[in-house]
């Protein structure tokens, strides 16, 4: 089965092509216009499997700068 990215990647490219064969302006507006939400669409998708950081904004490791654990 093909990934969401993938498709919208996929799809935005599709008619990026067909806006380049297009005759009339009209059509190639529609064109463009629909390779807009796809390539919104991927963005979207992307941005949703990044991992949210962290609420305290705390780096993911606490950095002793050489004093041992007990001294903490």
């Amino acid at each position: 089965m093909e990934s969401n990215d993938r498709f919208f990647r996929r799809r935005a490219n599709e008619e990026m092509q067909a806006a380049s064969r297009a005759v009339t302006e009209a059509a190639r507006e529609r064109r463009m216009r629909l390779a807009g939400i796809f390539l919104e669409r991927l963005k979207t998708s992307q941005e949703s499997d990044l991992p949210e950081p962290a609420a305290d904004n705390r780096p993911a490791f606490e950095w002793n700068k050489g004093r041992s654990l007990e001294q903490i």
